[in-house]
């Protein structure tokens, strides 16, 4: 169970530091070799959004079926154990959640990129006629 929350981890430590990479300011033929390589890192890693939305579902699945522990028949153990569950499921949700929106940060970025190289192009043989 472990695992699969270590996976999403790297996943977005990944993703923070290409995301990073194409937010600095490059120069124009360093930018479009990281935007390049990372439109090719894209595809790929597109597998981990069903990933983190498999698992924001089951963490609702197991919020839903899960054991309250709000009244005063629980022990104080019980009650730690119960709200520290609560607070990793919230730390995975935004795990999941973070993971999604890097990745569409990073496709919107690209094809951004791509777009201003496309009409920069455009201009250049626009100028030329």
């Amino acid at each position: 169970m472990a695992l699969q929350w270590f996976v999403l981890e790297c996943v977005l430590v990944a993703e923070a530091a290409i995301a990073m990479l194409l937010t600095i300011p490059w120069p124009k033929p360093i930018k479009s070799q990281i935007v390049t390589f990372t439109s090719y890192l894209l595809q790929p890693s597109g597998s981990a959004i069903p990933f983190a939305v498999f698992n924001l579902v089951d963490l609702y699945w197991k919020n839903e079926h899960r054991m309250m522990c709000s009244s005063e028949i629980c022990t104080d153990e019980e009650r730690v154990r119960y709200e520290r569950s609560i607070f990793k499921a919230q730390k995975n949700v935004i795990l999941c959640s973070l993971v999604c929106l890097l990745y569409w940060c990073m496709h919107k970025i690209c094809k951004y990129h791509k777009e201003i190289q496309e009409l920069e192009e455009a201009e250049k043989r626009l100028k030329k006629l």
